[in-house]
C-alpha cells in the first residue's frame, strides 16, 4: 500500500508537467474587414480580428496548434503559417490552390498543426491575392518548459512587425496592374506595428513607441511582411545582437543595422543602456537595382521610461538604397549555432542537383492595354495557377490538373547576368508543373538571378522545409570552382534566403514531408506574374512517413 501511495504521489507530480508539455492551442480568426485610417486617410482594410496588424500566435515547441478561420468578407482566403514545417499536415500550409482551395465567403476550415523541433520568430499571413497586406500577423514559438535559450534570457520580448501601406484599394492596384501588363504602383508608406511614423504630408500620423527600462535587455522579434520590398532596420545609438533568423538559431553577432527580406525574420537583443533618452526607429528599403520603390523611411520612438516624453530624439540616418557592402556584410555574417543541442544537420551527399535561374521576361497579351505583360519565371516557366489545389488532385490521382516534368535546368545556357539575350528572347513558357523527389532524398538547388529585363534581389521562400545556405556568390555560378567553396560546417539555417542581384544562392535540404510544396519568391508582384513552383515528395515508408488523409472540413474549389 505504501508503494502504491508513493506511485500515486509521483504520478500526480508528473502527469500535470506531461500534459503542459504538449498543450493544444486554440484560437479564432475571424476575417472581417474593418476602417482604418493611416496617412491622414482611411479606407476599409481585410483584417483578422479587426486588427492590423493581426492578433499574435503564441505556442511552446511540441504544441499542437488550432486555428478556426471564418471567412466574413467578399474575398476567397487561405492563411498560410509561414515558416512552420506541417510534417505530413500539408492540407494546414495555406498557399491557395497549391494546398487546399480557399476558404469561401460564409465559410470557415479549422487549420491543424503541430510545431515540431522549432523554435523562434515566425508568422502568418493570407496566401491568396495581395491580401496579405493587411492580413498578417506573428508567431512566437517559445522552447519546451525547462529549456533555456541558448543565449542570456532577455528582460521582455517584443515583436516588431514591418510592413507596407496603400493608400488605394491593394487589389484595386494589382488588378491595375494586369490590365495594363506592367509594374504596380509601389506602396505609399512603410510601417512598424502597422504605423507609419509622422510623415512631410502627414504630420500627426502615429508611430510606434518602445519604452524600454534603462539597465533591462529586450528580444527584438522582428518581421518583413512587406510585399515587395527588403527593409533596413536600425536604432539610432544602439547595436543589436542578432541570436536567430527563421526560427533557428545562429551563432550571436552584433550590428548596427538588419537587413531583413520580405517573408524573413530576424530575432535580436537590444541592451538598453545607453544614455536615457529618446531614440529613432528607421526602416527603409534596400534596392540595388533601377527599380522604383517606395523609398519612405518609416519611423519609430525607442524610449527610455526615466526620459520626459518632450525631450529631443537622437536621430539615425537610413542607409542608403543602394547599400549593397551593408547587406552583403550582415547576409555574410550569418552562421548556424551548430552546437552540440542544436547541431548543423547539413546534407553532406546531394540526390537531386538543380539549377534554377529566375528572372523576369515578357509574353503577348493581347487584352493587356500595352499588348504585352511583364511575367517571372523559374528555368522560363512562367508558372499557372491551376483552379484544383495540387495536394488534392496528388492526393486523389486527379489528371490534368498538373504534369510532374518541371525542368531541373534552365533550357538553355548563356550569360544569366548578362543583357544579351540574342537568341534566347524574352519569352516564357506557362505551365502547371512540379518536380518530383524521393521521400529523404536531398537536393541541392543553386538558385541564379539573371539579367532578363533587370537584374533583381529574389527572396525565395520554399514551404514545408528549412533549407540551408551553403554558398552565395555575385556573377554566373561555375560549376567546377563554386563547390568547393560551400560551406559545409554551419551554414545557415532559413525557409526564405536571398538571391543577390546579378548572383547566385546554393541552398540544400532533405525531403522528409511528403506532400506537394511551394516555392516562390516572395516579392509579391513575381509571385503573381509567375516566378513559382511546386515541389511533389512521395510518401515514404508506413504512416509516420506518409501524408496524413484530408480533414473533413477542407474546403472546397
Amino acid at each position: 500500500m505504501a508503494r502504491l501511495q508513493v506511485l500515486m504521489a509521483v504520478l500526480l507530480l508528473v502527469l500535470p508537467m506531461v500534459l503542459v508539455e504538449c498543450r493544444v492551442r486554440n484560437y479564432k480568426f475571424n476575417v472581417v474587414m474593418k476602417n482604418t485610417t493611416r496617412l491622414c486617410s482611411s479606407k476599409p482594410i481585410v483584417t483578422v480580428n479587426g486588427k492590423f496588424p493581426g492578433p499574435r500566435l503564441i505556442a511552446r515547441e511540441d504544441d499542437t496548434v488550432l486555428v478556426k478561420v471564418v471567412n466574413h468578407v467578399k474575398y476567397n482566403i487561405s492563411i498560410h503559417w509561414h515558416g512552420i514545417r506541417q510534417l505530413r499536415t500539408g492540407w494546414s500550409d495555406g498557399p491557395a490552390y497549391i494546398t487546399q482551395c480557399p476558404i469561401q465567403p460564409g465559410q470557415s476550415y479549422v487549420y491543424n498543426f503541430t510545431i515540431t523541433e522549432q523554435r523562434g520568430t515566425l508568422f502568418w499571413h493570407a496566401h491568396i491575392l495581395w491580401l496579405r497586406a493587411t492580413v498578417h500577423g506573428a508567431i512566437v514559438i517559445l522552447p519546451k518548459y525547462g529549456v533555456p535559450y541558448p543565449f542570456p534570457k532577455p528582460d521582455r520580448e517584443v515583436v516588431v512587425l514591418l510592413g507596407e501601406w496603400w493608400k488605394s484599394d491593394v487589389e484595386a492596384v494589382i488588378n491595375q496592374a494586369m490590365k495594363s501588363g506592367g509594374a504596380p504602383n509601389v506602396s505609399d508608406a512603410h510601417t512598424i506595428n502597422g504605423y507609419p511614423g509622422p510623415i512631410a504630408s502627414c504630420p500627426q500620423q502615429k508611430g510606434f513607441n518602445l519604452k524600454v527600462i534603462p539597465g533591462k535587455n529586450y528580444l527584438l522579434r522582428v518581421i518583413n511582411a512587406a510585399l515587395n520590398e527588403e527593409l533596413f532596420f536600425k536604432i539610432a545609438g544602439h547595436h543589436l545582437t542578432v541570436v536567430e533568423t527563421d526560427a533557428a538559431y545562429v551563432k550571436p553577432f552584433n550590428a548596427s543595422t538588419l537587413l531583413i527580406a520580405p517573408g524573413q525574420t530576424t530575432t535580436a537583443i537590444l541592451s538598453a543602456t545607453k544614455p536615457s533618452g529618446r531614440y529613432l526607429v528607421a526602416v527603409s528599403p534596400f534596392m540595388d537595382s533601377p527599380i522604383v520603390v517606395d523609398n519612405l523611411t518609416a519611423t519609430a520612438t525607442l524610449h527610455y521610461t526615466d526620459t520626459p516624453t518632450t525631450s529631443p530624439l537622437f536621430l539615425t540616418s537610413p542607409p542608403p538604397l543602394n547599400a549593397t557592402p551593408l547587406a552583403t556584410s550582415f547576409t555574410s555574417s550569418l552562421r548556424h549555432l551548430n552546437s552540440p543541442t542544436y547541431p548543423s544537420l547539413v546534407p553532406t551527399r546531394v540526390h537531386h542537383s538543380l539549377l534554377f535561374t529566375v528572372g523576369l521576361g515578357v509574353n503577348p497579351c493581347p487584352t493587356c492595354s500595352r499588348g504585352s505583360r511583364v511575367v517571372a519565371d523559374i528555368n522560363n516557366v512562367t508558372f499557372v495557377m491551376p483552379v484544383t489545389a495540387l495536394l488534392q488532385a496528388h492526393y486523389y490521382n486527379v489528371s490534368g490538373v498538373f504534369t510532374a516534368d518541371f525542368p531541373g535546368r534552365p533550357p538553355a545556357t548563356w550569360d544569366f547576368t548578362g543583357r544579351n539575350v540574342t537568341g534566347i528572347g524574352l519569352a516564357t513558357t506557362a505551365a502547371t508543373r512540379v518536380y518530383g523527389v524521393g521521400y529523404n532524398q536531398t537536393v541541392e538547388i543553386v538558385l541564379q538571378d539573371t539579367g532578363m529585363i533587370a537584374a533583381e534581389n529574389h527572396p525565395i521562400h520554399l514551404h514545408g522545409y528549412n533549407f540551408f545556405v551553403v554558398g552565395r556568390g555575385i556573377g554566373n555560378f561555375n560549376p567546377v570552382t563554386d563547390p568547393v567553396r560551400f560551406n559545409l560546417v554551419d551554414p545557415v539555417e532559413r525557409n526564405t534566403v536571398g538571391v543577390p542581384s546579378g548572383g547566385w544562392t546554393a541552398i540544400r535540404f532533405r525531403a522528409d514531408n511528403p506532400g506537394v510544396w511551394f516555392m516562390h519568391c516572395h516579392l509579391e508582384i513575381h509571385t503573381t506574374w509567375g516566378l513559382k513552383m511546386a515541389f511533389l515528395v512521395d510518401n515514404g515508408k508506413g504512416p509516420e512517413q506518409s501524408l496524413i488523409p484530408p480533414p473533413s472540413d477542407l474546403p472546397k474549389c
